[in-house]
């Protein structure tokens, strides 16, 4: 199974004539994503370079091609956060903004809206993310696809989850898993930023119900709280394995490091203080990127073995 995203999505592009929109579709498209159409205002009726309908709107592109998921290309200064919002109002209910550079104001109200009970049926990736892929029946985003294993061509036997604010760290951790002959049931890149959809959390828990999912391979960093508060639903729920690497752990504190929400202020989320509540939720943690995969492989052989001697 999966999570999020399956081979029944389908798909559109919203900013489907810019360059990033364009690119990326056709990538998507070539993966063997269902990808329906995109919309560009004002080019209603015209058809992109793939032969995809162009709309006007989100909510003619649902009412003619009952698309369930969409990927914002929609640059910042052309209001990208209001891109979401139309979506969510058309029925969207998996939003995956690739888009970077939104204010965080901007973010503050998109998630006030979609808080509310009004939009309980949106699923928000990012924005500022690589997307979310489930290897062999849907890619939504910019990662490669063909780095990603599906379960039923992993020969471990072992399927993982992949959840990151890291897009570059999310492909190292697909590949090593990958050259370990472990596979993906989905992998997902929540983004950097401050604000946003989707967190640990509710990742956590979908992979957690996955029955296909053997464990979770979960990548923080500096800034916020999200890792501490993931350490927590781990002690209290999780029945699967979870291996975990936090990056910037050489970050100086008051320093920005790429991204937007990577920032150690007011005396919490630096690098020591998540590793150790992860230690404490019973996860291996990873000592530097290199050692991603191995760390998954180690956490899914210890779990077998504590099964084993049950």
């Amino acid at each position: 199974m999966s999570i999020l995203i399956d081979s029944q999505t389908t798909v559109i592009c919203q900013g489907i004539t810019g360059s990033a929109g364009a690119f990326h579709t056709k990538a998507c498209l070539e993966y063997g994503t269902k990808m329906v159409g995109g919309t560009r205002p004002g080019k209603g009726g015209q058809t992109d370079a793939n032969g995809l309908p162009i709309f006007n709107t989100v909510a003619d592109a649902v009412d003619a091609t009952g698309a369930n998921a969409t990927m914002i290309c929609v640059p910042a200064h052309l209001d990208a956060a209001e891109a979401i919002l139309e979506a969510a109002e058309a029925g969207i209910e998996v939003i995956v903004c690739i888009s970077e550079n939104i204010p965080v104001l901007d973010m503050t109200r998109v998630r006030r809206a979609l808080d509310s009970s009004r939009f309980a049926h949106v699923q928000l990736i990012g924005p500022n993310c690589p997307g979310v892929i489930t290897p062999g029946k849907c890619k939504i985003g910019i990662m490669p696809g063909y780095i990603h294993t599906p379960p039923d061509r992993a020969e471990s036997g072992k399927s993982v989850g992949i959840v990151s604010r890291s897009g570059t760290l999310t492909y190292e951790a697909v590949w090593q898993c990958t050259n370990l002959a472990i596979g993906q049931t989905t992998c997902v890149g929540i983004g950097g930023d401050p604000v946003r959809g989707l967190g640990f959390v509710e990742c956590l828990a979908a992979f957690n119900d996955d029955p296909e999912t053997d464990g979770v391979l979960m990548i923080g960093e500096i800034g916020g709280t999200d890792e501490e508060q993931a350490a927590q639903f781990i002690t209290q729920h999780m029945k699967k394995p979870v291996a975990v690497f936090i990056a910037g752990r050489t970050a100086p504190p008051g320093r920005r490091m790429g991204h937007a929400g990577a920032i150690i202020s007011g005396g919490e989320g630096d690098a020591e203080s998540k590793i150790v509540a992860m230690r404490q939720a019973g996860c291996q943690v990873a000592e530097s990127p290199a050692d991603l995969g191995r760390t998954m492989a180690e956490s899914l052989e210890s779990s077998q073995s504590v099964i084993s001697d049950q």
